[in-house]
């Protein structure tokens, strides 16, 4: 083997080493590169508003996985605050380990000061373990640890501070227009809210929730933690309007412009994440969240995201000449 060979060689493989590190440094650093996405979702009958131009708006957090020293995203997520919203939904997996629950009070401490429903999701009772790459790529479900969270405090906390815990129960309530809004029918805006406990381990009892949103309602929300079909078909029969979930990280390690390799759940790629019509009459929000596992520390075209949701009138069918 000559010289030249070898030194081709040793070339092309530290090539292969540089490119390689870089990707990772670039991956590790997209996981800090928090953004707010919005989107429009028109799913509520023709004259829910006396101005059909009105709006109601739902701010979606979910997935923190906090750490304890994660300040940065316990600051983002405070930030939240200053947006303009009626209700705070969190579809689950805030602890990231046992010393998360801190942060994530810090994180949501200024968001628990509005209207608020939770569900929970299994990384919120069982703390991450290692994950074999090939398994997760291929779409097999992993086993939960067995180390237990101490998500029964956080839960009281949120509760103490007003948020509802919709899982396995009807949350049924009327909020307040914000400063220069005008909304019909009595002055308020009345929602119905029903979740299931985290379905893709088999958490869930949707019989807990069976009967359907309050006939009042102007917009009838489910909530569940991963995106299950089985479980989305079920809220769409019960008539519900939209449904929030989060749990796939929006693919996390993807391909350029966003594209998931897999959802981690029942659900087809183009829904691992934002928004989509499921039925006719309810759509879907999927959240690709604001955290990850701290044993997978990298996110690839898919940052991590809380999202504005702007709920509004769907169109009125066109008139029968």
């Amino acid at each position: 083997m000559s010289n030249t060979y070898v030194k081709t060689l040793v070339n092309t493989a530290a090539i292969a080493l540089g490119a390689g590190l870089t990707a990772l440094v670039a991956a590790n650093r997209e996981i800090r590169a928090f953004e707010l996405k919005q989107v429009t979702a028109p799913v509520l009958e023709p004259g829910t508003f006396a101005d059909p131009e009105e709006s109601f708006h739902i701010l979606h957090v979910s997935d923190l996985h906090m750490l304890a020293g994660q300040k940065r995203k316990q600051e983002w997520v405070a930030g939240l605050n200053s947006l303009d919203f009626d209700l705070v939904v969190n579809t689950g997996d805030n602890l990231g380990e046992a010393s998360g629950v801190p942060g994530v009070l810090r994180a949501l401490d200024p968001l628990l000061n509005h209207p608020g429903v939770f569900v929970f999701g299994s990384n919120d009772y069982f703390g991450p373990k290692p994950v074999n790459p090939f398994i997760y790529l291929l779409g097999k479900k992993r086993k939960p640890s067995e180390e237990e969270l101490p998500w029964k405090g956080m839960r009281a906390a949120f509760i103490e501070r007003g948020w509802n815990d919709a899982t396995h129960r009807h949350v049924d309530f009327s909020i307040d227009p914000r400063p220069q809004s005008v909304w019909g029918r009595s002055g308020k805006f009345n929602v119905s809210i029903a979740g299931v406990d985290d379905p893709h381990h088999e958490l869930d009892d949707f019989s807990a929730i069976a009967g359907g949103p309050h006939p009042d309602a102007d917009l009838a929300i489910g909530l569940t933690h991963s995106p299950e079909p089985e479980v989305l078909d079920k809220f769409a029969a019960e008539g519900y309007q939209l449904v929030l979930a989060g749990h796939t990280h929006g693919g996390q390690l993807c391909l350029p412009g966003g594209k998931s390799i897999v959802t981690n759940c029942g659900i087809d790629r183009t829904r691992a994440s934002g928004l989509s019509r499921w039925t006719e009459r309810m759509w879907l929000h999927v959240s690709n969240g604001l955290g990850n596992s701290k044993y997978v520390p990298f996110r690839t075209f898919c940052r991590p995201s809380a999202t504005l949701i702007h709920v509004v009138e769907r169109e009125s069918p066109p008139e029968k000449v």
